[in-house]
């Protein structure tokens, strides 16, 4: 029970994280946004600055307990990583490939979905693994804020000074990590075969 929750809060953060770096990537890297980037860069940095615990903490007389705060924990600090990684992979893609799409006759919007997002995709879905791992690591830290999670144990290890209970919740969360991974490079090789 304590790792489907875990799941579940992990996959939806890492749903929200996917679509906020993923989004505000592709609009700092767009001609008619790059006076925003500066502002997406530094809104990312500062979400990241504050400690995941202390969000959590901070978010709960206005979220409540649960799964809210902690999925807010999640968003702030997989945003810069996420956002940067974005960034990164579309602006590896050499820009005379760009030119070259754009004398075809493509549209902006045919460049981006025809050229530079196949070609960013390794980039991205590194980007993508990187971020996983986050939400299931700190989706552990749920169970501060009364969300059943993995980290669960852990913090009722911590309270009893049992060290069988922490050891038991770290290593189920590293081991979902693991195997959310494997999961992740699984389908990504399926992907590329067909």
């Amino acid at each position: 029970a304590l790792a489907a929750h875990h799941v579940a809060l992990a996959g939806t953060g890492l749903v929200l994280v996917a679509a906020a770096g993923l989004g505000l990537g592709l609009l700092a890297t767009r001609h008619a946004f790059a006076p925003l980037r500066g502002g997406i860069d530094t809104l990312a940095a500062l979400a990241q600055a504050v400690p995941p615990v202390v969000m959590v903490a901070l978010a709960l007389p206005v979220l409540g307990f649960g799964g809210p705060p902690t999925l807010l924990a999640l968003v702030a600090y997989g945003l810069m990583p996420t956002l940067r990684g974005t960034v990164g992979a579309l602006e590896a893609v050499p820009a005379e490939i760009r030119e070259a799409a754009r004398a075809l006759g493509l549209t902006p919007g045919q460049v981006l979905w025809r050229v530079e997002l196949p070609l960013a995709a390794p980039g991205l879905i590194e980007t993508l693994r990187t971020a996983l791992v986050l939400s299931v690591a700190l989706a552990a830290l749920g169970a501060l804020a009364g969300a059943p999670t993995l980290g669960t144990p852990v913090v009722a290890g911590l309270q009893n000074q049992n060290f069988s209970g922490l050891l038991q919740g770290a290593l189920a969360t590293a081991a979902l990590a693991f195997l959310g991974e494997a999961l992740l490079l699984a389908a990504t090789a399926w992907l590329r075969r067909g």
